[in-house]
């Protein structure tokens, strides 16, 4: 039996409020963190993603007391993001009542903290969370990027993913920085090159408007579907994302 396809919701965190804007600028709030993970997990959501969206930028940890009154509202599985810079902050999250921490900087700027963090936790609780973009100097033309996108890390998007799941990541996040708030749908030449480099399981990220788009990442093989905007301000429902895969063909939890 096939694995079903999860729907994620995201909630993009900073200074205590759920925000969200377009290839990460202008944004604008959202909502109470607390409230809007207790809606999706009523809503039928398969997990939720917490990133908090400043913690690198500020040189801080994540802000574990929202992390736990998060965990403690909802019973699905719980992402938290923002900050990790190695196996204490890793420790730090999962005894907060995150189920997965996702890493991105800090790896970067050390890759051993992967093999760190997965060798004393394991591979699936930890997800790297990659925000590529088209770069004209990279061999595959999708680069790696930080600070919101706003910064080349000089790496080729594929051959970063290829090196994290060697050092044991055990899911993939891939955030398309072209796409990313723009409702114009999932950057699918971006998610297909990632699909054939590794075999992780993958989450398509940034740019959907519509139940189609989800439909078209499933289709691409993103094995986890995940947005911001369009669940927040109620343009798509999660059950109707789900019953626009289910009506593809792909399984989907109840």
């Amino acid at each position: 039996m096939s694995v079903a396809i999860r729907v994620i919701p995201c909630l993009d965190v900073a200074d205590g409020r759920v925000v969200k804007g377009v290839n990460f600028l202008h944004l604008r709030d959202a909502g109470d963190p607390v409230e809007l993970a207790a809606a999706y997990d009523a809503q039928g959501a398969d997990e939720l993603t917490f990133l908090d969206i400043s913690a690198s930028a500020e040189g801080r940890a994540t802000t574990v007391g929202l992390v736990r009154r998060c965990a403690e509202t909802v019973s699905i599985p719980l992402t938290v993001g923002g900050g990790v810079r190695g196996v204490d902050d890793a420790d730090r999250l999962l005894r907060s009542g995150a189920d997965k921490v996702g890493i991105n900087t800090a790896a970067i700027a050390r890759p051993e903290v992967i093999d760190e963090i997965a060798g004393r936790f394991g591979a699936q609780v930890l997800v790297l969370s990659v925000d590529a973009r088209r770069e004209a100097g990279q061999p595959s033309g999708f680069g790696v990027t930080t600070h919101g996108g706003a910064r080349s890390a000089g790496l080729d998007a594929l051959e970063w993913v290829r090196q994290a799941a060697g050092r044991g990541v055990g899911e993939i996040l891939l955030n398309s920085m072209d796409a990313d708030g723009t409702t114009h749908g999932f950057d699918l030449p971006m998610l297909e090159a990632v699909r054939a480099a590794v075999d992780v399981p993958l989450i398509a990220s940034g740019g959907a408007g519509t139940v189609d788009d989800f439909v078209a990442a499933a289709r691409t093989g993103a094995d986890a579907v995940l947005a911001a905007s369009v669940f927040h301000y109620g343009t798509v429902t999660i059950a109707a994302v789900k019953a626009a895969l289910s009506a593809a063909g792909f399984p989907v939890r109840a």
